[in-house]
């Protein structure tokens, strides 16, 4: 039988908005930091989806960052030109070429994409990369992946600006130094060092999968709540691993740099900022400091 939609009512969506309330109220004029990518980029109906709920939270008084990064489209540029992606333990090891393919991409045509669709739902919206205004500054983090960048400064102050004029700052996770180099920067690192800087009331950071779970090949195993102590003793018994475990360090790094709580969020979900944001149910692992000291 076919799956008829369900009929909401006017008092249904009342009552909806009004269970957001506490909500709304606790993270009004707070600094929320958004690390985007994977799957939910690439799925133009889920893209669409996760500009609106930045607009939506933009529009009730959330201070909103957007930090992209853009593995897959990189990749996709690097075919079109014959260039084969290499990954070392990974991360794209990023020759010369590599690097300005990578600023293009990212800078360029990502990072203005996301500009324009976040103008067309409503929002006010300006782009930066990690070169402007010298932003993230980065050195090289081991000659074997060449031109891959390890954060050594952050100026948020491009950010902070924007969002006092009211705009949403949507930032392309690429570095430089001194010597005008331009680096690859891993998005969820440089989203864990913006939101520390900015004093983020949470960082959520966007993947492909429910969560951290207990088991990974079952998805209802997710963990919904963790700290930093219980996290550290999942790495020891391997239950975080392989390509879970830079994304939880990077958790880790965001809560030692002084960000309350972290959510890895599942991207391929419907307007999972909004139910994480605004519902008691959330959607993803919360992580935090030490669920003793939590209140």
């Amino acid at each position: 039988m076919e799956n008829l939609p369900i009929e909401i009512t006017n008092a249904h969506r009342a009552e909806v908005l009004t269970q957001a309330l506490p909500y709304i109220q606790k993270y009004y004029g707070k600094i929320i930091v958004v690390k985007y990518g994977g799957n939910a980029m690439i799925n133009e109906h889920l893209k669409e989806q996760v500009m609106e709920d930045i607009v939506l939270l933009h529009l009730i008084g959330v201070k909103v960052v957007l930090v992209h990064g853009g593995g897959p489209e990189i990749t996709d540029m690097l075919k079109k030109i014959g260039k084969e992606s290499v990954f070392l333990n990974g991360l794209r090891v990023t020759d010369k070429e590599t690097a300005e393919i990578v600023q293009m991409v990212l800078a360029g045509k990502i990072n203005k994409s996301l500009v324009n669709l976040l103008e067309i739902k409503g929002g006010d919206a300006v782009g930066l990369s990690g070169l402007d205004g010298h932003m993230i500054e980065a050195e090289m983090k081991d000659e074997s992946l060449g031109y891959v960048g390890k954060i050594t400064k952050v100026d948020v102050k491009p950010i902070t600006d924007l969002l006092e004029k009211g705009y949403i700052p949507v930032v392309s996770t690429i570095g430089c130094d001194n010597e005008g180099n331009v680096y690859n920067i891993n998005a969820d690192t440089a989203a864990a060092y913006i939101a520390g800087k900015m004093g983020a009331e949470r960082l959520l950071t966007m993947t492909d999968i429910a969560g951290i779970l207990r088991d990974k090949d079952d998805p209802s195993s997710i963990i919904p709540c963790i700290d930093i102590a219980e996290a550290r003793e999942l790495f020891e018994n391997g239950i975080i691993s392989g390509g879970m475990i830079p994304k939880v360090e990077c958790c880790i790094e965001a809560i030692e740099h002084g960000v309350h709580r972290v959510t890895i969020l599942d991207g391929r979900v419907p307007h999972a900022l909004l139910i994480e944001m605004l519902t008691d149910e959330g959607a993803g692992t919360m992580v935090i400091k030490d669920k003793n000291d939590d209140k």
